[in-house]
């Protein structure tokens, strides 16, 4: 009996079980991924809103502003000209002076308000007290609009502004002058008041980069005996490289496009010597109704503004060059 039982069970089939293959977590995320609906192009939709936003207010406007540069256009009638907007550039003295404007609003802001950010936010860096409160009473204006700051300074720098109302008073008469009326001076006088009020931002980005040095690079540095100028040019200086980069890459293209501070103060005069880049632009294309030629400013202005923050950008961040 006991050997029936046992050929029965011998008899039945062996049942094997089927072997599941092991996947690793990526092939299950490939895989995953390629059964999505769109596959790798599904977020092309949601992305076509910001594009379709960014061709009409950014792309259009530029390959507008190129087609028309090769036009005369005066608002009501338009005929071709080919290159000659660009060759009445190279023979303009306004595009000229406003050429130098635009650099020399590029030099001082380089000059002024990056190097004074830096100077406040390193000397405020470690007062505990003051500290603070200092760098608030600079970052202030900051909050300022542009035009609201030019009118400020419009009352102090006319003829009869506080100024030369203060020149006079302390005995200082021959320092008093027409600051906004003769060149280059009213173009020195504008950038001093956007220093003033560009400082304030600069200030925080130094201060954020400067909290952002580790403790233990100081201490080991001052162990060595690195102090004073010799721990800013050392230790504290390349630490802000990063920063640094940022904030005068701002300032290059902040400087490039100044537009509210000279209309609001100058209009761009006397003469038009005041006159930058933007401001030329602005005024032959929509007051003088030479909309060709406003073009080709356009198009020359943003050549380049892209071809100096790339240059600046390049130089800076080796990894941009490969």
């Amino acid at each position: 009996m006991t050997d029936t039982v046992g050929t029965a069970e011998a008899a039945k089939p062996v049942r094997l079980r089927r072997r599941i293959p092991v996947r690793s977590p990526h092939q299950a995320a490939k895989n995953t991924s390629t059964r999505r609906i769109g596959g790798p192009f599904a977020g092309v939709p949601w992305a076509l809103p910001a594009l379709a936003l960014v061709g009409v207010l950014l792309v259009y406007p530029f390959l507008r502003s190129i087609y028309g540069s090769f036009f005369e256009d005066n608002g009501f009638t338009s005929s071709f000209t080919g290159i000659d907007n660009y060759t009445r550039l190279a023979e303009d003295p306004i595009f000229g002076r406003s050429l130098l404007n635009t650099f020399m609003w590029v030099a001082g802001t380089l000059l002024l308000p990056v190097v004074a950010g830096l100077a406040i936010a390193v000397a405020t860096h470690r007062m505990r007290r003051f500290g603070g409160l200092a760098q608030l009473v600079i970052v202030l204006p900051f909050a300022i609009s542009g035009a609201a700051t030019a009118a400020l300074w419009r009352f102090m720098l006319t003829t009869d502004g506080a100024v030369n109302q203060i020149l006079r008073g302390v005995g200082l008469d021959s320092w008093a002058q027409s600051w906004l009326l003769e060149w280059p001076q009213n173009t020195i006088s504008m950038i001093v008041a956007s220093t003033w009020q560009a400082t304030g931002l600069n200030v925080i980005l130094f201060a954020i980069g400067l909290r952002a040095i580790p403790r233990e690079t100081i201490e080991a540095a001052e162990l060595d005996g690195a102090t004073g100028w010799r721990m800013f040019r050392h230790i504290t200086l390349p630490q802000l490289r990063a920063v640094t980069v940022v904030v005068v890459g701002m300032a290059i293209v902040n400087s490039l496009k100044a537009f509210d501070m000279i209309w609001v103060l100058t209009q761009g005069g006397p003469s038009r010597s005041s006159e930058t880049l933007a401001l030329t632009m602005y005024r032959e294309a929509f007051r003088l109704f030479h909309v060709g030629y406003g073009s080709a400013i356009a198009l020359v202005l943003s050549v380049i503004v892209v071809a100096s923050s790339w240059l600046y950008l390049r130089r800076q961040m080796p990894g941009a060059k490969d």
